[in-house]
């Protein structure tokens, strides 16, 4: 009888251990869940911070220029391309003209191609382009506001930055802006604007791919030429007391 009360003690003992034993373990596990879950949202979250920059972009130009669709930004990066090098042999007026009457020539050529096949199956089907007829292409009253809106205010932001930059508001930010315009006027002399505007164009098709690919190499060169660059200034600005800038009252 002793015997059987004291196996009953050590088994009540040994469950109530083991009962210890889980509601110590499941502390443990909130704290793991807990944080992970933070850790996602500090990813989440640094993700977007670099993504800022990017977010008045609408998706589908991110979607083109990143090559989401590879064929659907061939084809348009392609379109641009041969618009671009016609403009650049040839007048806008002609490039205009050889596009349109290209157009015409395809639409008409299909347009009588299916009167025929109408004639002779007999048949009374719709107009071959009735879809595109039937589509609202008018711009919305509210969407061309915002977009004179958004222009008016990138207006409004350059010219007060090229009054700050021409009456010498901070004198090392007006001398930048005349070694850029420095620069600009050799870039004019090797390139005409249309040649410019192709090198724009391929670099916006390029660049953000292949800043894409090799980021982490990029931000670190980048990162030192800016240390570098920071250090020659503070030297400058030491040696050359006028340049430094103006402490803004606050």
């Amino acid at each position: 009888m002793a015997d059987s009360i004291g196996d009953m003690q050590r088994n009540s003992e040994h469950a109530y251990a083991d009962d210890f034993e889980r509601v110590d373990k499941v502390p443990e596990q909130d704290e793991a869940i807990t944080t992970t879950s933070f850790t996602g949202e500090e990813a989440e979250e640094d993700r977007y911070e670099s993504d800022t920059w990017l977010k008045n972009v609408d998706p589908r130009v991110l979607n083109l220029v990143y090559w989401r669709d590879v064929k659907t930004t061939g084809v348009v990066f392609g379109s641009m391309m041969f618009v671009l090098l016609s403009l650049s042999c040839f007048s806008v007026l002609s490039v205009l003209a050889y596009l349109s009457l290209a157009v015409i020539t395809v639409t008409l050529s299909f347009r009588i191609y299916k009167n025929v096949l109408q004639a002779v199956q007999k048949s009374g089907d719709p107009h071959p382009f009735r879809v595109y007829l039937d589509l609202d292409i008018d711009v919305p009253e509210d969407k061309a506001q915002m977009a004179l809106k958004n222009i008016t205010k990138h207006v409004n932001n350059t010219s007060r930055e090229l009054r700050r930059l021409f009456l010498i508001e901070d004198l090392i930010d007006s001398i930048k802006f005349a070694l850029l315009l420095w620069v600009l006027t050799y870039t004019g002399a090797w390139f005409n604007g249309m040649t410019l505007i192709i090198l724009a164009v391929v670099s916006v098709f390029t660049l953000p791919k292949f800043y894409e690919t090799y980021k982490v190499q990029i931000d670190n060169y980048f990162n030192m030429v800016c240390c570098q660059v920071d250090g020659v200034m503070k030297q400058v600005q030491t040696k050359v007391p006028f340049l430094k800038r103006k402490e803004k009252a606050q």
